[in-house]
């Protein structure tokens, strides 16, 4: 298996067409091993806080198997889950941070964006002074600062894309240098990630489809039986949304994060070279 993911010149860098493919190939190779490690990281979810930690931990686990095929060095499941089960607590500070964060980020964009909007309107006089050339003004700033703001977001999100990665594998890291690490791995490789994962979502579109199309079957068939109160039937439509759901999840995540891994083999091939160790015991 690992043999067919030898890897590139380290000075070359991957195509987004061939990080999808690899992505795709070690997601079928792996297909059952990745499928039940995000199917039990979704039941996690129903735990609050500690299985939302499970969650993210048992996700980046699939990245770190696929890395370990990806160097050469495969690993089994159980071997990976202890090693991530390991750093629970520092992924716990990790998305407390990334909440953090994400939450100044919000604000910071919010204080700028009404600053960009609001000054400008209060200079041509605001509601006091409506007329046409006035709203066209403010709309063409309004649609600037969405510009500004959502390619802001893209840009800021893509440089931690790879945070949980880092952390799942790397021996000398923790909770908070995961997230300096992926903005390091990431720093001018912004569009190519972009592409990347978009191009990544668009594959899992069927996926998504047929998911919804199943799912609108049994809001159709259970909306009635429901709607007379019966709390049997109310229970069995709550159990298929939820467990349909987790199962659509389990279908897509090991792939997204399968081509995570492979955009952070990429990156740390070309920055550090390949003479990476996964682990140095039990391979």
């Amino acid at each position: 298996m690992s043999k067919n993911f030898d890897s590139p010149n380290p000075i070359q860098t991957l195509t987004v067409g061939s990080v999808v493919s690899a992505g795709m190939r070690l997601y079928r190779s792996h297909f059952k091993n990745y499928f039940f490690i995000a199917l039990k990281a979704y039941a996690w979810l129903l735990i609050p806080v500690y299985g939302w930690v499970k969650f993210y931990a048992l996700s980046a686990l699939i990245s770190r198997l696929a890395f370990g095929e990806l160097v050469n060095q495969p690993e089994s499941v159980s071997s990976g889950e202890r090693f991530v089960n390991s750093r629970l607590w520092e992924f716990f500070i990790t998305m407390l941070l990334m909440l953090a964060i994400s939450i100044g980020i919000s604000l910071g964009f919010v204080v700028i964006a009404g600053l960009l909007i609001g000054i400008p309107a209060a200079l041509i006089g605001g509601l006091q002074n409506i007329n046409p050339a006035n709203i066209g003004i403010i709309i063409l700033i309004s649609l600037l600062v969405m510009i500004i703001a959502i390619t802001g977001i893209l840009w800021i999100g893509t440089r931690f894309y790879l945070v949980d990665v880092p952390l799942a594998i790397e021996e000398n890291v923790n909770g908070s240098s995961t997230i300096n690490r992926s903005w390091e791995l990431t720093k001018g490789n912004i569009g190519r990630i972009l592409t990347i994962s978009f191009v990544s979502v668009l594959i899992t579109i069927p996926i998504q489809f047929v998911i919804q199309i199943i799912t609108t079957i049994i809001q159709l068939i259970f909306t009635p039986l429901v709607n007379q109160g019966n709390i049997a039937f109310s229970i069995i439509y709550f159990v298929l949304i939820v467990g349909l759901s987790f199962a659509g999840g389990a279908l897509i995540v090991p792939f997204l994060q399968a081509v995570k891994a492979v955009i952070y083999y990429d990156l740390r091939s070309r920055r550090e070279g390949l003479g990476l160790q996964l682990r140095d015991h039990d391979i």
